[in-house]
């Protein structure tokens, strides 16, 4: 295996990292991030190299695209994580068994964590400061679209982790070629599990390829459903801040489902897109209505493609349905079990919908932008898992340990 040095390396260094306290784990995170701050420049610099090859209507552009503010928002997020309570060595269950055994549940870090993930460099940072905090080695595997800018930050995390007279393999970046995704997803031994961030192709081509157990994050088909006893102007906030507050999130609307009876206040509802230059794929119904109401040049007809896209962009679908039943219908078929809205002032509808919508985050009257580690009060984020086994929904901090059982006794045998 030509990589296998880097998951030999990451492997001993899971084990000295175990050693850490939380005080030293919390003061490289407090230096990284003033690092980071520092060499803003640096970062700046080599991701233009980046963006200078990628075409700006891409739509993974907004994702790669770093600034001053970012970064620094970045930053701050590290200090979040070094301020948060670490989830390690929590007692999660106690007991003393009829033949005096003690038996506790303790929670313990994961090990070694693989992320692939695509035109991301922020995940860089976000992954590290995660692990780390969690007592995890993580081996990054980062696409060729962010190759400079994440070789630039795991170089700044490596210095200051050497600063600190720490092991450099506590954050492995390998090449950013296939051999190394496919290597990494045959590092059976090395890594204890894969953790994908980015397109829905991505994801299938992981969960389909890898030895090692997956946690899958990232896409996102979003719908909301504007419900026959909707709020207009909620609808109007929600539908516009779902939509537009950044396209290339996978927690951003791609489908607004519309009760038929409501059909008339359609135009109103999309009113404050057209300034955002909002195409729309309408179905029969709700194209009829807009074709009056809505600019000519950003409505189209939509087709059966449409129901089952992730746009990533200034692109949103509309589809008409009969009633609630049929918008649960409609969101069983094509949601990848994301983020689900529906806007009504019905308890009765609120309840049924929070209550039979498979997804990780579900809402009510809200806008799905809010699936984020950051905004859910967990600090940063490794991920958006949308599986439900181990994991659901953003992943912060305690989704990187597991646990293990320690028995003390005093000679018993069974």
């Amino acid at each position: 295996m030509e990589n296998q040095r880097y998951f030999q390396h990451a492997l001993r260094a899971s084990r000295d990292i175990s050693l850490l306290t939380t005080t030293e784990i919390n003061s490289l995170l407090l230096d990284l991030a003033d690092a980071v701050t520092q060499n803003s420049s640096v970062i700046l610099q080599e991701n233009k190299k980046d963006l200078a090859l990628m075409a700006t209507d891409d739509p993974k552009y907004d994702r790669l695209k770093l600034s001053e503010q970012v970064i620094a928002d970045i930053a701050n997020d590290i200090r979040q994580v070094a301020a948060l309570t670490s989830p390690l060595g929590q007692v999660l269950l106690e007991k003393v068994m009829p033949n005096d055994l003690k038996i506790s549940k303790v929670s313990v870090p994961l090990g070694v964590v693989g992320v692939i993930y695509e035109a991301r460099p922020n995940v860089t940072l976000d992954v590290f400061s995660l692990c780390f905090k969690t007592g995890n080695v993580c081996i990054l595997k980062g696409g060729s679209d962010a190759a400079y800018s994440n070789l630039a930050i795991t170089s700044i995390i490596q210095v200051v982790l050497i600063a600190h007279q720490l092991d450099p393999a506590f954050v492995t970046l390998l090449p950013a070629d296939r051999q190394a995704t496919h290597d990494l997803l045959q590092a059976v031994g090395f890594v204890d599990v894969i953790i994908p961030r980015g397109s829905q192709q991505l994801i299938n081509y992981v969960r389909e390829n890898s030895r090692i157990p997956v946690i899958e994050t990232g896409a996102g088909i979003v719908h909301v459903y504007f419900d026959v006893a909707g709020d207009v102007e909620k609808g109007k906030a929600i539908i516009m801040n779902a939509k537009t507050r950044r396209v290339s999130v996978c927690n951003a609307l791609d489908c607004l489902l519309i009760q038929q009876d409501r059909l008339a206040d359609l135009a109103q509802l999309l009113e404050p897109l057209v300034e955002k230059q909002v195409v729309v794929f309408a179905d029969e119904q709700a194209y009829e209505q807009l074709q009056a109401n809505y600019p000519a040049h950003l409505l189209q007809q939509a087709t059966e493609e449409h129901f089952g896209t992730e746009f990533l962009d200034y692109k949103m679908a509309v589809k008409t349905v009969a009633d609630l039943d049929a918008a649960l219908a409609h969101i069983s078929i094509y949601s990848s079990k994301h983020s689900e809205a529906i806007i009504s002032e019905l308890p009765e509808h609120l309840e049924r919908f929070l209550n039979q919508v498979d997804a990780a985050a579900v809402y009510a009257n809200a806008s799905t932008a809010f699936t984020d580690g950051g905004q859910f009060g967990l600090g940063a984020e490794i991920g958006i898992s949308t599986q439900k086994l181990h994991a659901r929904g953003p992943m912060g901090l305690e989704a990187l340990t597991s646990y293990k059982w320690i028995v003390r006794g005093a000679g018993q045998i069974r």
